[in-house]
């Protein structure tokens, strides 16, 4: 192929081709079916896995990836491809991502981790107790909805800081695929029109009535043709400026404008867009044992919760003894599932007891490590018996105690991931999000007769509703201006302990099952030796403290009845998992994604 043709010429052939098919301070938890599911099923289409020699892209949308394969073959970094599928997404997938939310974001440059944390930040004018109403707390959808809910968004501000250090592409050269698109139009996919169908409340905001569904008010067809000359809009002028086009001017005006309208009007200022910064984090690595391997993971420290969690599930179960292979006929086994459930009671109950935004909550005996060390982990193993716990409480991680609360399970949403390996060694893993399906369901215009535009998130919703316990104690990830909410988000990249050489790039959108999908891709291709795609593929299974958690229709009844007799409370579910990976081979490279949604791995 000639490289030096434009970026987006192959995205014109994709046009017609993108539908793809306890004690008594335990934790009790009432989980609705939404804090565990949050977005809807749109069908399952099986995947066949792919395989390259030199680099690929994953992504969860055919023309987000196609976008990312074109940069990578123009000479672009793996950075270059992530910035181009990500602006693509906003597009193609506005219910999971966008340049109106944030983004955790891993590089490895061939020698060291980097992560980069453009997770939204409480406005200026935000208060502990902006989502309480009459002592308690506003029904969960009624805050997402709110002008509250919305963060300052930060994704676009952090990429573009990622860029200056890891692109090699001009910055305007990777937005153009999406502007491309959204000027002459994307094909609505069955899961895009599957969720815009089943949303009753984005038809509540006129600018995204207007824009995503007919007259009669029902979504667009599959295999509509989508323009948004909005958005294009929008990106020309980030092109041309780079992020002060989002955080200064007519955006950030229109943005503001949204956020301060009913109901419940937010406190997002044009101040607080001008002055958002995104942050340059330490990567957060463990040391993992797997078939006689050492591993080194790497993960996102916090405000997210998920590198944690997953350290602490695979570390208490390499304290369990296992009765039984593990993977029998294809399929978890009961006494794995057992196990790996109350390993993740615990692991919440850390989560919900330490975790938030560390500029603002110091960690459990002044480093997070704490969490996962490996004498901490052995004594919290020591919990897991025969029978399930039903509750867990946080422990104390180098003999330290908090005063602050546990924080009660509440709904949380979204996201997407996309995962990048280059023919030069360097690779990325990145989730991205505006929290719920649709966001806060406010569209940004800066021009209402012009079609489209661009997604608020409603991120502040991952804070705490609730400041407080019914003692007064405070709850660590509560509201606080300036603070980033906790998030369960988990781009994670896998080494050979020994060689240092890279081994995987994975994630997946889900809430805070995200934690469970990451934790089911790690077990999979570490554990049992299987390719990322059949790790991929394997049910879902997890427990977000409460209830355990099995996908609907994949289980034998055996393993349920299994389960109940020692003492589980089961709820068979839909669980729509977005894995993607990518995994070293000796050939190359293999990538997988999820049967559950559109996504699709390409490369050379």
């Amino acid at each position: 192929m000639n490289t030096h043709l434009p970026l987006s010429l192959t995205l014109l052939a994709l046009l017609s081709a993108c539908t793809t098919q306890p004690p008594a301070n335990a934790l009790r938890y009432s989980v609705p079916d939404q804090a565990i599911q949050p977005e809807a099923a749109s069908g399952n289409t099986a995947k066949p896995g792919w395989a390259f020699t030199r680099q690929a892209v994953a992504a969860a949308n055919p023309l987000a990836t196609d976008a990312g394969h074109q940069v990578l073959r123009a000479g672009g970094s793996a950075l270059d491809a992530a910035i181009a599928v990500q602006m693509v997404l906003g597009l193609v997938e506005p219910q999971s991502s966008g340049i109106g939310g944030g983004a955790f974001l891993l590089h490895f440059d061939g020698q060291k981790v980097t992560a980069h944390d453009g997770r939204e930040t409480a406005p200026a004018g935000a208060r502990g107790d902006m989502f309480m109403e009459q002592g308690k707390p506003l029904p969960f959808l009624e805050a997402v909805q709110s002008g509250h809910s919305v963060g300052v968004p930060g994704a676009v501000r952090m990429l573009e800081a990622a860029h200056r250090q890891h692109g090699r592409l001009p910055w305007a050269q990777l937005l153009a695929p999406a502007i491309m698109l959204a000027e002459q139009g994307f094909r609505v996919s069955p899961r895009l029109h599957a969720l815009l169908q089943a949303d009753a409340l984005l038809k509540k905001d006129p600018l995204a009535l207007r824009f995503f569904y007919q007259a009669d008010g029902q979504a667009w067809p599959v295999g509509h043709v989508l323009r948004n000359p909005e958005y294009a809009h929008v990106l020309r002028l980030i092109a041309a400026q780079g992020s002060r086009a989002l955080h200064e001017g007519p955006v950030a005006a229109a943005m503001v404008a949204r956020t301060a309208q009913a109901p419940r009007p937010g406190t997002l200022s044009l101040q607080d867009l001008a002055s958002y910064q995104p942050r340059m984090r330490e990567a957060l690595c463990f040391d993992h044992t797997a078939a006689a391997r050492a591993y080194r993971i790497c993960g996102f420290p916090p405000p997210s919760s998920g590198q944690i969690a997953i350290g602490q599930i695979l570390g208490m179960l390499g304290n369990t003894q296992a009765q039984g292979p593990e993977l029998t006929a294809g399929l978890p086994s009961p006494d794995f599932l057992h196990r790996y459930i109350e390993a993740s009671r615990l692991a919440f109950a850390d989560r919900a007891q330490f975790v938030a935004d560390p500029d603002f909550v110091q960690a459990p005996a002044g480093d997070w490590r704490s969490l996962m060390a490996p004498g901490y982990l052995r004594e919290r193993s020591q919990l897991i018996g025969s029978q399930a716990m039903k509750a867990a409480t946080a422990g104390q991680p180098g003999g330290k105690t908090t005063s602050f609360a546990p924080m009660p399970t509440q709904t949380e949403y979204g996201t997407s991931h996309i995962s990048v390996v280059d023919a030069q060694g360097r690779a990325v893993a990145m989730t991205t999000t505006i929290e719920a399906a649709f966001g806060a369901r406010r569209m940004v215009s800066t021009n209402p007769s012009r079609p489209g535009g661009f997604l608020l998130n409603n991120e502040l919703t991952d804070f705490s509703l609730a400041p407080a316990d019914a003692q007064g104690r405070p709850i660590a990830n509560r509201v606080e201006p300036g603070k980033r909410p906790r998030s369960s988000m988990s781009p994670t990249l896998v080494f050979d302990k020994t060689t240092g050489q890279l081994l995987l790039s994975g994630g997946s959108p889900g809430g805070a099952a995200i934690i469970h999908y990451t934790a089911k891709l790690l077990t999979g291709t570490l554990h049992w030796g299987l390719n990322a795609q059949q790790a991929i593929d394997l049910p879902n299974f997890g427990s977000l403290g409460g209830p355990t958690l099995l996908e609907a229709q994949r289980f034998e009844r055996r393993t349920v009845d299994t389960l109940k007799a020692r003492g589980h409370e089961v709820r068979e579910m839909e669980m729509t998992s977005g894995l993607q990976a990518i995994e070293r081979t000796p050939s190359g490279w293999f990538g997988g994604a999820d049967p559950r949604r559109e996504g699709l791995v390409k490369g050379d």
